[in-house]
Order: structure tokens, then C-alpha cells, then sequence
């Protein structure tokens, strides 16, 4: 397999232009998914005894199997939390795979790892934790609240024999990432949901652990707020979540997987005031800071109490602790032992545009959302479910059921206009179809909103 050298030469043009294409085009094709029936029927077998050569494998990725991917970056694909890496940024991920380092270990990738740890350390600038705090790249949010979990837990664990056999508690809304409960099934604790889709205010909390029996109150380790809802980009009340934690000795974690971005946008940084708080942040790059995927990030206050929770030991792994090796190890502070250096792309482009650049971005999502917020609410048409909040922007067709805003969906994007989608907003017990749009891309113009909008009459 190593000696296809002359082969991989001469399709490498062809992979080249394809790669370039990608990222240069500003409105590539929107694709659509075909059924695995359809997709067989014109890809066939493609793993053989003998292979099908390269050309042939990859004239069928680039003429079949792409054209039924959607790509993250169409400047109308304003469903769920799309993302926009930036060219700099793809392109520098092809370099990653290539240069083929293993970044769990500094005496392996200390060179790429210390690149990583420059993008990181600006990060840990924005949320104002204290000197001391630092994080590590992963490889989304998911694994950025597990690997958090884990560190709270086995802190709370080690403070009381008692606790080592204890099945905890978090608390958390119901808004909550679903990311969360997935954690919680991981590790085995219960979480206890607080029943709000808007802001998850610190009176809540208190109310929530006061009516705790004296043994769910023994279970509880950690609390969990969300720094912009996936669903409508709601930040909690941090501030106040945060002192009650600190009252009550509970681990204070915010999951701000998509809002985190807006930390480095000055017009919405005060609505985080209290994430300076936190024992734990999480923030994915990959979604509003313009990483390619996967690229998450879990920031602690104390990494130190990672490190006792996540560090992993075997004889093999004893050179990696040896004086000689010293240096950070990024596998000491998350889930993940053998990883990529996955935070290499967004370095360089942070590098080669600037911190500034990154800000303007991020504010022209939250400007776009406000546009759309005035355009809808100008309509006659279609009118606002809750004012735009971050780059989210929840709102409804006047009379539609739920099957129209499904059709609608999926009308736009067999005609390969626009990915957008519905979602449901709780009204006491009852539940709404919504629409709803998503703006990362600072592509995305306000005549695509107006044409979006337009779709709806």
C-alpha cells in the first residue's frame, strides 16, 4: 500500500483542484441524501479483494457520494448550528493529516501541541477565568461535558470515602444541550431537569435544591448551565447560578459548545458576565469560531483536578512522564487518550487573520440574526416567537401545521436553495413547530433571508 507513490502523483491534480474548488466556492452545490438502496445501486461495492484504484474511488466520491452530503458552509444552510470554517482553516487541516503527529503526548507532538496551546490560551482569555486555568482540545462538545463530568465527579468523590460508591446528581435545565444527558447515561448519574426553555435563573436553582430530600441533596455534585441554547441562543443567569454553587459547594460547569464564540464579540460579551466563575466551560470551535470539524474545547479552573481524574497510567506509558518527556500532555485532561492534533487549524487561523478579524465575523452572525428580526417582523406573513438572541432567531408562518413547515424544509432543499429547518418551543405542557434560523456564516446576505422569508408565502 506504501509503494503506490507514481499512482498517488498522478491523481493527486485532480485531487487538488477538487480541494481548492471546495474551498474557494462561496455557493457550492446544496446536496441532498439519497437512500443507501440509491447510493449502492450507483457506487456498488467499492471495498474489494483487489481494489478499485484510486481514480476510480475517488471519481465516485467526487461525482456521487459528495453530491449527497450537505456542506456546512452554504451560505444557506441556516439549520441547526451549521459552521463556516475558515479557508485558512481547511486548508490547514489538510496539513494536520499530513503531517500524521500523535497529539495525546508533548514527547511526541510537542511542536504541534505547543501551536495548539497558543489557540487555547486565547480562548481561556475570553472567558476571564484566573491565572492557572487552562483546557484541552476534543473532539466536540459531548465529549468536552464528559470529560468535565468525569473531573467533577471524581473531585466530589475523593472529598468523602462515602461518595466513591455514591451514584451523583447534576442539575440542569431542560434546555440543556442533549449532549448532557448522554454524558449522564455515560457515567451513570441522574440528572435532575429544571423546567425551563427560557433562561434558567438562579432562583430556579435554589428552589430546585431546597426541595431535594436530605439524600438526593448528599447526591448532588455539580451544576450545569448553558452559555446560548442550542435552540434559541438563551444564556442562563451564570452570575447568580455561579454563587449559589459556590454556597453550596456544587461544581459550577457551563456548556457554551455554540454561544461560546460570542465571548470574543464586545457587543454580547456582558451577557456571559459569571462564566468567569466556572470550574468548567465548554466551547466548540468548530461551530462559531470557524474550526473544521471536530474541534472542541473543555476548559477548567483548575486542571489539576483533570489531570487526577483523566491521566492514565501503563507500563507502556511510563517514558511519557519521564523528565525528559516533560511538557503538556494533552490526554491528561479529557476522555481521550490517542488524539489528533485537532486544534492545529484553528491556530493557523488565528495566526494568519488576527483575534480582530474573528470578532467582526461573530458579530456579523448576531447582526445578521437582528436584520432577520426586523425583516420577519415586517411581514405579514410570519412574525416572532422570541426576539433573536446570539445568532439564533426562533419564529412562525401564520397558520402553518407541522407538516408544512416539514414540507417547507424539505422543498428547499430538493431545490437546493436553502437547508433550514423547524424546531418546537413548549408553551406550559403544549409544544409548537416553529421555524428557525442559525447565522455563522458571515457569507450568508440579507438577500438570502429576504429570499428564505419569501418561501413562506
Amino acid at each position: 500500500m506504501h509503494n503506490l507513490d507514481i499512482d498517488l502523483v498522478e491523481m493527486s491534480l485532480d485531487v487538488i483542484k477538487f480541494a481548492i474548488n471546495r474551498i474557494t466556492d462561496n455557493d457550492p452545490q446544496l446536496g441532498f441524501p439519497k437512500k443507501e438502496s440509491e447510493l449502492f445501486e450507483l457506487v456498488g461495492e467499492t471495498i474489494t479483494p483487489e481494489g478499485i484504484t484510486g481514480e476510480k474511488a475517488f471519481a465516485l466520491f467526487r461525482d456521487v457520494l459528495i453530491k449527497a452530503s450537505v456542506p456546512i458552509n452554504h451560505p444557506r444552510h441556516l439549520a441547526f448550528v451549521p459552521a463556516s470554517p475558515t479557508r485558512a482553516a481547511v486548508m490547514f487541516d489538510l496539513v494536520t493529516s499530513a503531517a500524521n503527529v500523535h497529539g495525546a503526548f508533548w514527547l511526541e507532538g510537542a511542536g504541534c501541541i505547543f501551536a495548539e496551546n497558543q489557540a487555547m490560551k486565547w480562548l481561556v482569555s475570553l472567558t476571564g477565568l484566573p491565572a492557572g486555568a487552562f483546557g484541552v482540545f476534543t473532539s466536540g462538545g459531548t465529549e468536552a461535558n464528559l470529560s468535565a463530568m468525569v473531573a467533577a465527579r471524581e473531585n466530589w468523590r475523593a472529598k468523602d470515602e462515602p461518595r466513591k460508591t455514591m451514584r451523583g446528581i447534576v442539575i440542569t435545565a431542560i434546555s440543556a444541550h442533549s449532549s448532557v444527558r448522554a454524558m449522564a447515561k455515560v457515567i451513570d448519574v441522574d440528572v435532575i431537569s429544571v423546567q425551563t426553555e427560557d433562561r434558567f435563573e438562579a432562583a430556579q436553582l435554589d428552589e430546585a435544591i431546597k426541595n431535594l430530600s436530605p439524600e438526593d441533596r448528599e447526591r448532588v455534585f455539580a451544576v450545569i448551565a448553558t452559555g446560548g441554547t442550542t435552540n434559541a441562543g438563551i444564556i442562563d443567569d451564570l452570575n447568580g447560578i455561579a454563587d449559589i454553587c459556590k454556597r453550596e459547594n456544587l461544581w459550577f460547569h457551563v456548556d457554551a459548545a455554540y454561544g461560546g464564540g460570542a465571548l470574543a464579540a464586545s457587543s454580547v460579551r456582558h451577557l456571559f458576565n459569571g462564566i468567569e466563575k466556572a470550574d468548567s466551560i465548554t466551547i466548540d470551535p468548530h461551530k462559531w469560531l470557524f474550526s473544521p470539524y471536530d474541534c472542541g474545547a473543555v476548559i477548567y479552573r483548575d486542571p489539576e483536578i483533570a489531570k487526577a481524574a483523566h491521566s492514565q497510567e501503563g507500563s507502556y506509558l511510563d517514558i511519557f512522564s519521564d523528565e525528559g518527556a516533560q511538557g503538556f500532555n494533552p490526554t491528561d485532561y479529557q476522555i481521550q487518550l490517542t488524539r489528533r492534533v485537532r486544534g492545529l487549524p484553528l491556530w493557523f487561523s488565528l495566526a494568519m487573520h488576527g483575534t480582530r478579524r474573528y470578532e467582526q465575523a461573530i458579530e456579523r452572525g448576531i447582526e445578521l440574526a437582528q436584520i432577520a428580526g426586523n425583516l420577519i417582523a415586517e411581514s405579514a406573513h410570519v412574525e416572532l416567537v422570541r426576539e433573536p438572541s446570539l445568532s439564533c432567531i426562533l419564529f412562525r408562518r401564520l397558520g402553518w401545521l407541522p407538516e408544512d413547515y416539514r414540507n417547507w424544509t424539505y422543498k428547499n432543499h430538493k431545490e437546493g436553495f436553502a437547508l433550514v429547518a423547524p424546531t418546537k418551543v413548549r408553551h406550559g405542557s403544549e409544544f409548537e413547530t416553529v421555524a428557525r434560523l442559525c447565522f455563522i456564516n458571515p457569507d450568508t446576505t440579507v438577500e438570502d433571508i429576504k429570499a428564505i422569508l419569501e418561501t413562506m408565502k
